[in-house]
């Protein structure tokens, strides 16, 4: 699973902290990438961060969506 955010950001905080809060009830690897550091990425996610994407494809964009994210995470169980 991958976060893709920006420094400074008050929804990529808010994400990050609720996924935090997710991974203590469910067993998953968080990669966290600064858009910032890579032109491409800032082209393709600017004005979406906060990003979470699994396996490549987005899952969501802005907000978390727990529903979304545990329905991903126990159909893998």
């Amino acid at each position: 699973m991958t976060l893709y955010y920006r420094e400074g950001c008050g929804l990529c905080e808010q994400m990050l902290a609720e996924l935090s809060v997710l991974q203590s009830r469910y067993t998953f690897a968080l990669e966290r990438i600064d858009i910032d550091e890579d032109p491409r990425l800032v082209a393709r996610f600017n004005a979406l961060v906060p990003v979470l994407a699994v396996d490549g494809e987005i899952l969501c964009c802005h907000y978390l969506d727990t529903s979304a994210l545990i329905d991903e995470l126990t159909r893998h169980d």
